[in-house]
Parts: C-alpha cells; sequence; structure tokens
C-alpha cells in the first residue's frame, strides 16, 4: 500500500481493482487456449498484476507539460527548487514589499523573500531594498502606515497587482505583490487579490521577459493564508488566469509553476494534465 495522502491510497484501491477486474476477465477468454496455466498461477499471476499497476498509478507524476497552439507556448508544472529554474523567476511580496527590520524579521525566514535575499542577493538587505524602492519609484502608494502603528517594516502601501522588476537580464525576478500585511506582521490574501496579483503580474511579464521563460512558485499556497483553497484549485486559478491572458497578447514561451517536493503529493498531476490538455483543445488541431 503506497504511503501519503488518502487520495493516493484511493487511487491504488480503486485501479487495482479495476485492473483485476480487467485482468481477470481476459484470463477467462485465454484460459482454455492456455491450459497448462493452473489456476493457482493465474490467480497468482493476475494479483500481482494489479498490484503492480495500482502502485504505478498511485504514484504521484513528478511533472506534467502541455504545449498550446493558440498562442504557442508550453506550460510546465513540476516538483523541484524555484531558485534552480532557469529563465526569470517570479517571487510573491506583500502590500509594503517587507524585507527585514532593523530590529528583526518581519517576512518569515522560510518565505521566499527571504529565500530571495540570502540566496540572490547574498543576505544584502540593503541592496535588496535599494532595488525595490528603484523599482517602485514609478508607483503610487496608496496608503501609509504611521509608525506608531506599523512599529516595525516599511510603512507605504501599494496596489494589489504592483509589481517590481528586480536584477538584470538573463534573469529577472518579478516581485508582485499579491498579499496584504497587517501590522501584526501577518500576511492575508484571498482570491481577488490573487487575481488581482497574477493579473499585474502577466503585465509585467509580456513589457519586460521580452517571451523568455519564466519559473513561478505555487502563488498562495504558503505564508499568505490562501488555505482555504486547496493546491489543485489554486493550481488551476494560476492557469486560467495565464492562458486567458496569454490569448489576449502572447506573455512568454514557457511558464513553469515550480512546486515543492513536500507538496507533490497534495497535488492530483493527472487530473492537472487533464486539465491542461482541455485548456489547449484547439477545435482547428
Amino acid at each position: 500500500m503506497p504511503r501519503g495522502t488518502r487520495r493516493a491510497r484511493q487511487v491504488f484501491v480503486r485501479d487495482t481493482m479495476v485492473a483485476f477486474g480487467g485482468l481477470s476477465a481476459v484470463l477467462q477468454v485465454v484460459g482454455p487456449f492456455v491450459p497448462h496455466i493452473g489456476s493457482g498461477a493465474a490467480v497468482g499471476l493476475s494479483v500481482g498484476a494489479c498490484l503492480g499497476w495500482g502502485l504505478l498509478r498511485a504514484r504521484p507524476a513528478a511533472r506534467v507539460q502541455q504545449v498550446f497552439r493558440r498562442p504557442d507556448m508550453t506550460v510546465v508544472v513540476e516538483a523541484g527548487d524555484l531558485f534552480d529554474q532557469s529563465g526569470h523567476l517570479v517571487v510573491g511580496f506583500c502590500d509594503t514589499f517587507d524585507t527585514l527590520s532593523a530590529d528583526g524579521r518581519v517576512i518569515h525566514g522560510d518565505s521566499l523573500q527571504a529565500q530571495l535575499l540570502d540566496r540572490g542577493y547574498g543576505g544584502d538587505v540593503s541592496r535588496l531594498d535599494a532595488e525595490l524602492s528603484a523599482a517602485l519609484a514609478s508607483a503610487e502608494p496608496v496608503a501609509r502606515e504611521e509608525r506608531a502603528d506599523k512599529p516595525l517594516g516599511k510603512l507605504d502601501r501599494y496596489p494589489i497587482g504592483t509589481v517590481a522588476v528586480l536584477g538584470a537580464r538573463p534573469r529577472l525576478v518579478f516581485g508582485v505583490a499579491y498579499s496584504r500585511i497587517g501590522n501584526d506582521y501577518v500576511a492575508a490574501s484571498g482570491v481577488e487579490d490573487l487575481w488581482r496579483g497574477l493579473g499585474g503580474l502577466w503585465d509585467a511579464l509580456r513589457a519586460h521577459a521580452q517571451l523568455d521563460r519564466v519559473a513561478m512558485p505555487l502563488a498562495g499556497s504558503g505564508l499568505a493564508r490562501l488555505g482555504y483553497l486547496d493546491r489543485d484549485s489554486l493550481l488551476r486559478l494560476i492557469l486560467m488566469s495565464f492562458v486567458a491572458r496569454s490569448r489576449e497578447s502572447a506573455i512568454c514561451r514557457e511558464l513553469r509553476v515550480v512546486i515543492r517536493p513536500e507538496e507533490l503529493e497534495s497535488v492530483n498531476m493527472r487530473e492537472l494534465a487533464a486539465f491542461l490538455d482541455a485548456l489547449a483543445w484547439d477545435p482547428d488541431r
């Protein structure tokens, strides 16, 4: 029996029983023509083959790829490390674009923002903040907190969907605000926030990515607390938004959604493959 999620166990049991029924039917037909196979051996072979098939089907796929023709692009969903990917990267931020405060961390140490600081900027928060300030110079804040209300971190709040384009080619980092951080330093987001954030992201990619490959995380699955949507729903939301906007105007030749390996068992990759195939369906192909 495979370890992991209840879904994996359900898939194992369902597909094993389906395979057993199909193989039993085949043996009933061909059995009279191969009398040297005893009933015990036949049962043993059937059970072994069906268990193997069930285990194979229950094993989570690590990668799904779908090629689109209208427009010409590829979507990949795979398990891995976002910062090991080639091409441009997407990192989620809160509406204040907080990094670190003088008295300690405002952002969580396990967040992608913290990884960006450590792995992209060598821990140099001053350089990251300087790049963020330059990237946001043309953006208009919608509010400014009082220092008495928000003792740590930054005070200016930017609209959800604001994107700070960081770094230099061949790898740009698109920092997109899709969550709001409270004065208690807890970030929260909703479906509308995520949808608006994705819209701003696609616009920024169209303007700056030059159709190059883009890798992004499964936005909303971490500390933004969009926990009432499971990961399958989040993936579908992201992919529907991307495909819909791409059909208005090309965004990039390849979008790669990178999920953490520990999240893999909570994503039904086979159903996701069918969903992507339906999105790519072209009546003229």
